[in-house]
């Protein structure tokens, strides 16, 4: 789920910005990135590249952990250029890369570019930290989750359960005709009390608009991505939130998926 945070903060950067091209991606092995999402790409250059710490302007973010810019790629003295072709495909000049840092450590980075040669001003750099600490959060939020709740016996695939229960909840307000969200509805209330949920939850009675919200920021969504997600305002997110919070005697998202889950009303 931390692929969609990242392709929603970079969405929120581009049109924050004007930025003409972002992209970004997730160390892979601790050690690489790839890149995995772009907005605004005109070839596929710059997919899946994997990028080395040191090496190029991400690698240098990377191995700095600290945002880098240069106004002219391809000219640029204080970086290697490794990466000069795909970067020259794409046609960009003017980049940034800003590192996405959870608990002291390097987890990803984040790239946002122009086709010209022009000064990228401090807008610009505030704009992209900002959509780092976004994936930060969201990154930070799933962390926690797993450590407080270990993972069922139902193996790696439950993560993929809860994803799709995710994506279930927020597409039922959409559909018009009232049978079919019911039956999709009903297919998450089964999910919602399988039997891998961990037993012995208070009872808790969450309306349809919590549990969405609630299972939007389960993987690790901020307010704003899910509010994108659910077609609502990141305000009234938050209310639904902090009304669920309330609810399950939770003081924090995260205390608050956790009791949802022993409580059985989240997968």
């Amino acid at each position: 789920m931390e692929v969609v945070e990242m392709r929603a903060a970079l969405l929120r950067l581009r049109r924050a910005t004007g930025l003409q091209v972002v992209f970004g991606g997730l160390l892979q092995d601790g050690r690489r990135l790839r890149i995995a999402e772009l907005n605004g790409a005109v070839t596929p250059a710059l997919r899946g590249l994997a990028i080395s710490a040191g090496s190029g302007l991400g690698g240098k973010c990377l191995a700095l952990s600290r945002p880098c810019a240069v106004t002219d790629y391809p000219s640029a003295r204080h970086i290697t250029h490794e990466y000069d072709g795909p970067v020259s495909a794409e046609g960009l000049r003017s980049v940034i890369a800003v590192p996405v840092v959870v608990r002291r450590t390097v987890r990803g980075v984040l790239y946002g570019a122009l086709r010209d040669a022009l000064p990228l001003g401090e807008r610009v750099f505030d704009a992209a930290v900002a959509a780092a600490r976004d994936v930060e959060q969201a990154l930070a939020v799933r962390d926690e989750v797993r450590r407080h709740l270990p993972e069922p016996a139902a193996g790696p695939s439950w993560e993929e359960v809860r994803q799709a229960h995710g994506e279930l909840r927020e597409l039922a307000p959409r559909i018009e005709d009232p049978e079919l969200r019911g039956r999709l509805l009903a297919v998450c209330g089964r999910l919602e009390t399988a039997p891998t949920v961990a037993p012995g939850g208070p009872g808790v009675t969450l309306t349809p608009r919590e549990l969405d919200v609630l299972a939007a920021v389960a993987p690790g969504a901020t307010n704003a991505a899910a509010a994108e997600r659910l077609g609502l305002r990141p305000e009234t997110v938050k209310g639904y939130l902090r009304s669920a919070m309330r609810k399950l005697g939770a003081h924090t998202r995260m205390e608050a998926v956790v009791a949802a889950r022993r409580a059985g009303v989240l997968p």
